[in-house]
């Protein structure tokens, strides 16, 4: 197995291999892990590794979606992690690849970054000014019956994103979907209305064609309570935006 030591930024999300990433980095442990980003070459890749926060345990402030002003920016690189931080992240991750890093006027930045491999934390060391993991890098097996499925979970996938739109009152796009399985089992991962305990099963899975079929059996015990949610007294749920917390 190849191992490599990267920065560690640890979020209430899961990030998939191909998925677009972006953050708005405002407190000062990850800034300054930006900053440490931008001395490599522009012809280098300036990586870094993203973990989900386990359930109970802090939500990190840096996140998806636009910045918290109340959270507190100079905190030290575990604060809210307790005194050893592995415990407080699920143990496989994504390395990221960060395309753009862009500093705001503020000192905050702008970053855009892509999913690339899927990596097994074995430590995390807090004495610098961000975390730094020791990462694994976990193959990528295809497992059998992974193109079957992939068609499969592509049928069931429309179905579900039919059932989510009508529930929802919203079009859906017109992009079409792929079909290679690798890409499948990412994508769906991502784009389905999942918990992060889901999510994070779904990144774990020991193969593709695993993930995939675990896939099929979220999707259509999801597209069952959607078909469902209009015969719910509450039927203004369906007619609500998601939450972004």
């Amino acid at each position: 197995m190849t191992t490599a030591r990267l920065p560690l930024f640890p979020l209430n999300a899961v990030l998939f291999p191909g998925l677009v990433l972006p953050l708005n980095v405002f407190e000062e442990r990850y800034r300054a892990m930006m900053r440490e980003l931008l001395k490599t070459d522009e012809s280098e890749p300036r990586r870094f590794a993203v973990v989900a926060i386990r359930d109970g345990h802090e939500v990190a402030p840096t996140a998806p979606g636009m910045p918290d002003g109340t959270a507190l920016t100079d905190r030290g690189p575990a604060a809210g992690f307790g005194p050893d931080p592995l415990k407080s992240f699920h143990p496989v991750g994504c390395v990221a690849d960060a395309a753009t890093i862009r500093e705001r006027p503020d000192g905050s930045f702008e970053v855009v970054a892509t999913g690339t491999t899927r990596v097994r934390l074995l430590s995390v060391d807090a004495s610098g000014p961000y975390l730094t993991a020791e990462l694994e890098e976990l193959p990528e097996e295809t497992g059998d019956g992974a193109g079957t499925l992939a068609e499969g979970v592509l049928r069931a996938f429309r179905n579900y994103q039919k059932r989510l739109a009508g529930a929802r009152e919203r079009s859906l796009s017109g992009d079409e979907l792929p079909d290679e399985p690798s890409v499948v089992s990412y994508l769906v991962a991502a784009a389905a209305v999942l918990d992060i305990p889901a999510k994070q099963r779904l990144l774990e899975a020991p193969d593709i064609a695993a993930r995939l079929r675990e896939e099929l059996k979220l999707l259509r015990a999801e597209t069952a309570v959607i078909r469902h949610l209009p015969s719910l007294p509450a039927v203004t749920l369906t007619h609500t935006p998601p939450s972004p917390n």
